[in-house]
This record gives C-alpha cells, structure tokens and sequence, in this order.
C-alpha cells in the first residue's frame, strides 16, 4: 500500500513540476508574472499602426510560452503566421541592456524598428542613448546574445558569471 501512494505522489509531483514548466515563459522571454510579453502591447501594432497599443485577452497567442495580447484577431493571425518577425528582439529585453550583457525590463513606448525587427528599450532615456549608435549596438547585442539568453539578469549581475565562459 505504501508502495502504491509513493508511485502515485511521485507522479502527481512530476505532472505538477511539468506543468509549471511547460507555461512557464522561457527565461529568454521578458514577461510579467503572468507570462505576458511587452506589458500586454500587441506587437504587429508596432509595425501597422503609427504608435503601439495596448492588445485584449480576447486576443492572444502564445510563443516560446509568453503569452502574447493583440487588439484584433487581424493582428494575432498576422503574428501567428510569423511570429519571429513580430517578437521583439533579444526576447523583449532591453536591447541595450543585452550591450552591456544585462537582462533589463523595457518600456513598450521606448522602441525602434530597424530593418523591420522591434527593438525596446529600458526607458526613454536608455533609447536615446542606443539612437546614437544604433547599428553598432544591434552588432554588439547579437553577440552578446547568443550567450546571455539563457541566463537570468541576477546570474548575470554576479561577475564570475559572466567571465566563466
């Protein structure tokens, strides 16, 4: 019998562990708590509309488990048929945080879109400063990319993460 109830929690506890995998957002995501991705602003309206705007729980999809919004159903087909080309760049963090190899958050009203992909910034300020430079810093986030994606900004932060590589 105690056999039997082992199996069985040990079971549930790998179901639930799963789980809280599975909708969890990537770590190479920004989302909020809830997994939603760029505040809740729908992406295509970045590149449709004259300024972002704010998308609906009627509307969502979901990419590397972030949970996008749309404003319409239009736009969420539109991100589905390609979400690569609509996602934000560098998993939604600020882009010119991953210059300096960090994970910072992103204001969704603080972006630019340069060869038609969507780069967000940690505020205002932040994206003047990558306005001086932008090429170069898209050149340097790249890089920096490739071995920052899977780590969290607090991994990041410590110095001996970032030199052991």
């Amino acid at each position: 019998m105690k056999l039997r109830q082992l199996i069985k929690i040990t079971a549930i506890a790998s179901t639930l562990a799963f789980s809280t995998f599975t909708f969890a957002a990537d770590i190479d995501v920004n989302a909020n708590a809830n997994d939603v991705a760029i505040q809740g602003y729908d992406t295509v309206s970045y590149f449709h509309n004259v300024s972002p705007v704010k998308g609906s729980n009627d509307h969502t999809a979901t990419y590397k488990n972030a949970i996008y919004k749309f404003s319409s159903a239009k736009n969420k087909e539109i991100f589905e048929r390609n979400p690569e080309q609509y996602a934000p760049q560098f998993g939604g963090y600020c882009a010119f945080g991953v210059t300096m190899e960090r994970k910072f958050d992103t204001d969704p009203l603080a972006y630019k879109i340069v060869n038609n992909k969507l780069y967000l910034n940690l505020n205002e300020k932040v994206q003047q400063r990558w306005l001086t430079d932008t090429q170069n810093f898209i050149q340097s986030a790249d890089t920096n990319w490739v071995s920052i994606k899977t780590k969290t900004d607090e991994q990041l932060a410590e110095p001996e993460a970032v030199n052991a590589e």
